[in-house]
């Protein structure tokens, strides 16, 4: 007998070939298709986004391992999880690549005017804009410091930026200038002409970035958004896009997603809304396969999992 692993992604007939030869008898039911059933009970491993919802793991009494495909943790039972005291994995690291390219692309886009350019090519106008800002010389301040946030600043140090980061006690980090503690933020942000909100959403950081730190921020600063919409203040960022103190936003997260239509957001020139998209590319799966497969292969032998979530702090 195997190690009893639920899978709720079928990752085509050679990668599950190659997990069950790692010693996994393993089932493939779709997240939306799974409702706890009896057979389900001796599952000591689940791979899964978001079953959650209907699958009671509370029933699953031999479950160890939770490895989730996403960064994000918000969609897991937390509760249950401590209670039966099992590890919880994530796919951190997995999206950062992407991730850290569309903070990039953003960036360039708001300071060089993408948005009015393209505007003007719909309606076939000629006109020179002569507001351009470089990116040179600038100062990039990213509120949170993980994985994401380090491959965007990497790709941003070439272009002759000074890039400052903020976490916990303001520790150093791999191609950052100089890094703030949390409760140092307002320190960090009035030298800020780009900020990046690349936290992770955990209580502590819920509508972190309000008024206040609004009000810390310098006049025509340019705002990415790549983590959470719920660490950003919506009300505050949008009075603060009226009156002129956000130059523009790239939003490709918000509070309630999808985003509704009836949103003001929807109508700023100055704003570029996505619909939760950063992370997409044509390598992610290849990458999420192989760090689950590593995993898969560490429990196997009785090693150490990579990316274990710590459940109280929530990343």
């Amino acid at each position: 007998m195997g190690i009893k692993l639920l899978c709720t992604r079928d990752f085509g007939k050679k990668s599950i070939s190659g997990i069950q030869r790692l010693g996994y008898d393993i089932e493939v039911v779709e997240d939306d298709n799974l409702y706890y059933k009896d057979e389900f009970k001796d599952a000591e491993v689940l791979l899964c986004y978001d079953p959650f919802k209907t699958l009671d793991i509370g029933k699953m009494n031999k479950l160890k391992w939770i490895q989730l495909f996403s960064v994000g943790i918000d969609q897991a039972p937390k509760d249950d999880i401590r209670k039966k005291n099992i590890i919880l994995t994530n796919n951190k690291g997995g999206y950062s690549i992407p991730m850290g390219e569309w903070i990039v692309l953003k960036i360039l886009e708001m300071l060089k005017h993408s948005q009015k350019f393209y505007e003007k090519q719909k309606n076939k106008i000629w006109k020179m804009d002569t507001e351009i800002l470089e990116l040179w010389g600038k100062t990039v301040g990213f509120i949170g410091t993980g994985s994401i946030a380090k491959e965007a600043a990497s790709r941003l140090k070439p272009f002759g930026v000074k890039i400052l980061g903020l976490n916990t006690k303001g520790s150093d980090v791999e191609h950052f200038d100089k890094c703030f503690s949390l409760e140092n933020v307002e320190d960090m942000l009035k030298l800020s002409d780009i900020v990046v909100v690349s936290i992770p959403y955990t209580k502590k950081t819920n509508h972190l970035v309000n008024e206040n730190l609004f009000k810390s921020m310098k006049n025509g600063v340019y705002i990415v958004n790549i983590a959470r919409g719920s660490i950003l203040d919506e009300k505050a960022l949008l009075e603060n896009i009226k009156n002129g103190k956000i130059a523009g936003a790239a939003l490709d997260v918000v509070e309630n997603e999808p985003l509704d239509e009836s949103s003001p957001f929807w109508e700023f020139k100055n704003v570029t809304i996505t619909p939760h998209n950063s992370w997409v590319s044509d390598q992610v799966d290849i990458r999420r396969f192989n760090m689950i497969y590593d995993n898969l292969k560490r429990y196997a032998s009785g090693g150490k999992l990579v990316n274990i979530v710590d459940i109280n702090k929530g990343y």
